[in-house]
């Protein structure tokens, strides 16, 4: 794995120097969009509403609008605020870690010692164990001041956003309010259907079907020379820019909103999901029943002529 930035974490007098990775990735193929007719590729421009003219990243800033009027922000305007030059992971307490209500986890991120002596790294990370504890901390992302919550997985310590508490909503449905009576015996089955199904979670067990699919479906058209030339049909690409060296804020910006996300990355429409479902194979079309002779009529019992149903057509692939 290749680190994302360099930090620390400080709770009190104590400093514990850590590179950041990203503790989740995404499996998903990267599919784009074409046009139907010819292949050709369809791209997006950001376009000024003004002026009408194709406008680059350098060129855009951020705006808020209240309904009347609007604020423009610059990147220096961002630049400014005390946030963007915290390059610490502070802690502001440890609190029992059942108390910690899944829903409010984001992304994930894993931390390593960055530093000649790992002492101060494996002191919190054995006295968060011993004590069942999680850190609570706070940091900046993006522009935004982020709640984080500092554990431990494995021999690694691991670093995951929060949602504020205003950002979780409160479930209120009418119909939980309506009394419910539930007999022993539905209780007793319910349990007993609930133990049928039993098991120890192997998440290695599990696997994302669709991707596969998808996988053996592409792959079925390259072998079956269902493809486009790609420098033909889209042009030569254009390189990618260098990687980018992040300061410890940034860098902590971008790991903690950037994991704890589960198959996130670019989906495949509706669309896609159609085309994935149909068998990557073509089929041979099913022979149609060899017609059947009449019968011959008796001369002595003639029964009225009747009109035969046609016969049923298979559906071929």
């Amino acid at each position: 794995m290749r680190s994302i930035w360099k930090g620390a974490i400080t709770f009190g007098l104590v400093n514990v120097p850590v590179k950041l990775y990203s503790a989740t990735e995404d499996h998903d193929i990267s599919l784009h969009q074409v046009h139907d007719k010819d292949g050709g590729r369809i791209r997006y421009q950001r376009k000024c509403e003004v002026c009408g003219k194709v406008v680059n990243y350098e060129n855009i800033d951020k705006a808020y609008d209240d309904g009347e009027r609007t604020v423009v922000l610059t990147a220096e305007d961002f630049e400014a605020l005390p946030v963007e030059r915290s390059r610490e992971i502070d802690v502001v307490e440890f609190v029992p870690s059942d108390q910690l209500d899944p829903i409010m986890f984001d992304r994930s991120y894993f931390l390593e010692p960055d530093s000649k002596s790992n002492k101060a790294y494996a002191l919190l990370r054995r006295t968060l164990e011993q004590t069942d504890r999680t850190a609570i901390v706070n940091f900046s992302l993006r522009q935004k001041t982020r709640l984080g919550a500092l554990r431990v997985r494995g021999d690694v310590l691991m670093l995951q956003s929060l949602l504020w508490d205003d950002e979780v909503r409160e479930a209120k449905f009418p119909s939980l309010d309506e009394p419910v009576k539930l007999s022993a015996k539905e209780l007793e089955m319910s349990a007993a259907l609930v133990e049928s199904f039993a098991s120890d979670f192997e998440p290695s067990e599990f696997t994302d079907e669709y991707q596969v699919e998808l996988k053996q479906l592409i792959q079925a058209k390259l072998e079956k020379g269902d493809a486009l030339d790609t420098e033909e049909t889209f042009g030569e690409r254009p390189e990618r820019e260098g990687g980018e060296v992040l300061d410890l804020m940034e860098a902590l910006r971008r790991s903690v909103d950037k994991n704890r996300s589960k198959g996130r990355g670019s989906s495949a429409g509706d669309d896609e999901a159609e085309e994935a479902e149909q068998p990557a194979r073509k089929r041979a079309p099913a022979k149609k029943p060899p017609a059947k002779k009449p019968a011959a009529k008796k001369p002595a019992e003639a029964k009225p002529e009747t009109k035969k149903p046609a016969a049923r057509r298979s559906k071929t692939a």
